[in-house]
């Protein structure tokens, strides 16, 4: 297993730079839709948000770090793991509610309230989990890693684009609206190719070395949606708040995670390999999710439609 930690998966300067520019327009066309009012609204119900809050930076952390002690992978590939579950929600986790019939404005209120969280969250949880599992603690002592440099970047990529993205909607609401329709799923397309590319750039190193992240991603990904659910089931929240925050918790920016370990790690083998195969796994799972959703809440409707047409 340490061959995989020595391997170092190639993306040049211009292609990172490049994703940089495509996180931060995702977040900004993701901003389009926040107001301030988005804010007040989680304030007026501080326990979802405490739930929304313990179920991505308190919970999902600590069930990565169980993971990371039991399954015991590379130590590469466990701080990518704890890289990935230090992230705050992804940004197409809105799209995924919208699509599960759950809570799509709530969705679009959480992860504006995550990212602004990630600034300060995602680089103590990454310290903190990391520095608690000794393979992986060596590695951090290897880089020195800089938690401010961390929390930075972060700002930059997501904080930057979420405080534009808002001033545009509050100043020029109707442009904002037009533009956000274009702008969200042109910029998610982007990104996409932007993986494929890495993929096709390193097709060798993936295909010699993906089934030692597989599962273990896998695994991840579907006890998150899990705990994502059953938190919010046992704070008694409703269903569609409780599918919201499934989708919330198991869609993580892990493309914020690969651009992480591009920065600081440059590209360290298996913690790339892992965040890239998140960022395409918790998109096919969460669109099978959101569609199951979707067909169950149609059926409910016809249901119900039925019924009361009796």
């Amino acid at each position: 297993m340490n061959e995989i930690d020595q391997i170092q998966i190639n993306f040049s300067t211009a292609e990172l730079y490049t994703l940089d520019i495509a996180l931060a327009i995702i977040m900004f066309g993701v901003a389009l839709d926040i107001q301030l009012i988005d804010f007040k609204r989680l304030l007026q119900q501080p326990k979802i948000v405490l739930v929304g809050v313990f179920s991505q930076f308190i919970l999902m952390p600590a069930l990565t770090f169980l993971i990371v002690v039991i399954a015991k992978p590379s130590p590469s590939i466990a701080l990518g793991l704890i890289m990935v579950g230090a992230c705050p929600g992804g940004n197409v986790s809105n799209y995924m509610s919208k699509l599960a019939k759950a809570n799509p404005a709530l969705s679009v209120s959480l992860t504006a309230f995550a990212t602004l969280l990630s600034v300060v969250m995602t680089p103590f949880n990454f310290e903190f989990w990391g520095s608690m599992y000794a393979p992986t603690r060596a590695l951090l002592k290897e880089v020195s890693l800089d938690p401010f440099a961390l929390a930075k970047l972060v700002s930059l990529i997501l904080g930057v684009p979420l405080v534009a993205g808002m001033l545009v909607r509050h100043y020029f609401p109707n442009w904002a609206e037009y533009i956000g329709t274009l702008l969200k799923p042109l910029s998610f397309l982007f990104f996409l190719v932007l993986l494929a590319l890495a993929f096709h750039q390193n097709w060798d190193i993936f295909n010699k070395h993906i089934h030692y992240v597989f599962w273990i991603v896998v695994l991840h990904n579907l006890l998150a949606y899990i705990l994502g659910f059953q938190t919010a089931r046992i704070f008694k929240l409703e269903f569609k708040e409780r599918k919201t925050l499934a989708i919330e918790t198991g869609i993580q920016n892990s493309g914020l995670g690969l651009l992480l370990i591009f920065g600081f790690f440059q590209g360290l083998g298996g913690m790339a390999l892992l965040a890239a195969f998140w960022g395409v796994w918790d998109i096919l799972s969460g669109l099978v999710l959101a569609y199951y959703w979707s067909l169950q809440a149609k059926r409910k409707e016809a249901i119900e439609n039925r019924t009361m047409g009796l």
